[in-house]
């Protein structure tokens, strides 16, 4: 069974980059999503995990800050950062948070090849809770002129 979880989460990692490159994701937020929160002032109850990375100039690359809390009441391990796309690079300040700690996330954003208008990418935030394993997050950036 840990050899299977293995591979799938090998395989997550590995093809979630090739395949969201400019894709615009409108996926509805999956269960037990709601363990750990993306925490940021503009956040909305009808958008939970997402974050608004605001408007970026097309042509460059641009980096923002968020906020990971761990709310699963135990501690919690990161075991890896991941993105949808090749243009969108995160980072995790601590990787080990006791419950209710938080820790910063750095999203870093390349409009290079966009076109001017609303962008969609997912970070993914891989963990040792066995209830949800990876959990996704939601970036809406705006490419302007």
């Amino acid at each position: 069974m840990k050899s299977k979880m293995g591979v799938f989460l090998v395989f997550l990692f590995m093809f979630f980059p090739v395949l969201g490159c400019h894709a615009q994701d409108a996926a509805a937020p999956q269960a037990g999503e709601d363990k750990a929160k993306l925490v940021e002032q503009a956040e909305t109850k009808e958008e939970p995990n997402t974050w608004d990375f605001g408007k970026i100039k097309k042509g460059s690359t641009e980096e923002r800050q968020f906020i990971f809390k761990n709310e699963t009441g135990r501690l919690l391990t990161v075991t890896g950062v991941n993105t949808s796309c090749g243009c969108t690079g995160s980072t995790i300040k601590d990787k080990t948070l006791v419950s209710g700690m938080s820790t910063e996330v750095a999203v870093k954003f390349n409009s290079k090849g966009y076109a001017v208008g609303p962008v969609t990418q997912n970070v993914y935030i891989a963990n040792d809770d066995p209830l949800t394993p990876v959990i996704k997050f939601t970036v809406k950036i705006e490419v302007v002129e």
